[in-house]
């Protein structure tokens, strides 16, 4: 067992379920060592709704993890979504002191690409750097020792309402935890499910959930473009209960047990049993009904996302296509509609490079907490690599102190 600051929690705050996964940092890598999930009841397409339930969840998520992990839980790394998401693409420009670039170079240029104005009732949560340049020598990932005079940074900012993060975070206090980071979801689940040669290449994550269907597009190594379009797995159980007259519960399991939203993969024989409303007695039904309700839902989300796609202006640079992943990615036939909708080849995503329990969380619908994990992981490390006393305001001061008389001598 490690010390308790090599554990790292990711807290998957989703719209059907709530999520927490413990890793532990060990020399050669992340090893998860407990999961925790509950049903999530305050949410609603990403949003909180309700916090009394929301914390709820979110306690019996951690103690779930607590029980299995052996282990006191305090603070999270957690996700966030929700169509209130916006991400737009910056540029900042600075003149290099001393001909020599230098990290408070790098710091004040892409405080200069984020210098924009966004309104009072948003707030920035990530600031990701996708290349930089140094006298018009462009694709610049790490510009640092390099000579120049001219350092410009390109960079994609990520905003979110205000009372969405304070509602996470409020709820995650109350459940008496410490939140170290707000992760947009879709970064973690790329973190957890992209190749880096994908990266490279062009590709486009879809993480399908409960309440929303999450999209990032990378290039060059970097993410160019994130959108949350407000349709997810819920629209296609409400759909289902309406369809067949069964109780949203039945429904869902209906969903998850024979849903398959391709018809053409489903034979005329097959039959399902769905439980009625009132009392009334279960029917047979032919399989092939419920991909019918199913597989319009499914094409009209994925032109949704094609839409985002041609939106970004990237549609051109995904030559390694596209990554499913989430819950809703699970249901059969999504990759090959996927494919026929959007022209492009289509996998699912699972997650990867992390040890400890891996067959217990190798699904789609583990990908995000496996990410925020990685991704708190990350930047733990970064945090001590950088600045090993940056706790509280003495240390945070200290920090800036070291970084003026970097500049100066």
């Amino acid at each position: 067992m490690g010390k308790r600051d090599e554990l790292v929690v990711g807290l998957d705050i989703g719209t059907t379920k709530i999520c927490a996964i413990v890793g532990e940092v060990a020399d050669d890598g992340i090893n998860i060592i407990g999961i925790g999930t509950y049903p999530s009841r305050g949410m609603r397409k990403g949003v909180v709704v309700n916090i009394e339930s929301t914390v709820e969840a979110i306690k019996k998520s951690i103690e779930e993890a607590e029980l299995m992990a052996g282990c006191d839980i305090t603070g999270v790394y957690a996700g966030i979504a929700g169509a209130h998401i916006r991400g737009i693409n910056s540029r900042g420009i600075v003149a290099v002191k001393d001909k020599e670039v230098r990290p408070a170079d790098v710091k004040r240029v892409v405080d200069a690409a984020q210098a924009i104005a966004i309104p009072m009732d948003r707030e920035v949560i990530h600031v990701i750097p996708q290349e930089f340049i140094v006298d018009e020598q462009d694709g610049v990932k790490d510009p640092v020792g390099m000579s120049g005079v001219r350092l410009e940074a390109k960079v994609h900012i990520v905003t979110s309402t205000v009372s969405a993060v304070q509602n996470v975070v409020k709820c995650c206090n109350r459940a008496g935890l410490t939140v170290h980071e707000i992760i947009l979801q879709q970064l973690a689940s790329a973190e957890s499910t992209l190749q880096q040669d994908e990266k490279e290449l062009g590709a486009v994550l879809i993480d399908i959930g409960g309440g929303t269907t999450d999209v990032a597009i990378y290039n060059g190594g970097s993410v160019m473009y994130t959108s949350v379009l407000p349709i997810g797995g819920n629209h296609l159980t409400n759909d289902v209960a309406v369809g067949l007259r069964t109780p949203a519960h039945e429904a869902e399991k209906v969903k998850q047990r024979y849903g398959c939203v391709l018809g053409a993969m489903v034979q005329k024989e097959e039959t399902i049993e769905v439980a009625s409303v009132g009392g009334r007695s279960p029917r047979v039904l032919s399989r092939r009904i419920l991909s019918e309700i199913l597989e319009p839902r499914v094409e009209e989300l994925f032109q949704l996302v094609r839409q985002e796609i041609v939106r970004s202006g990237f549609e051109d640079r995904v030559a390694a296509g596209i990554v499913l992943t989430g819950g809703c990615s699970m249901l059969d036939g999504m990759p090959e509609l996927a494919e026929q909708i959007l022209n492009l080849p289509v996998r699912r995503g699972l997650p990867r490079g992390v040890g400890g329990l891996v067959d217990v969380v190798r699904s789609p619908m583990y990908g995000t907490g496996v990410g925020l994990v990685m991704t708190g992981a990350r930047t733990m490390h970064e945090t001590t690599r950088v600045m090993p006393t940056t706790t509280g305001t003495y240390g945070k001061l200290k920090g800036r102190v070291k970084e003026w008389f970097g500049e100066i001598f």
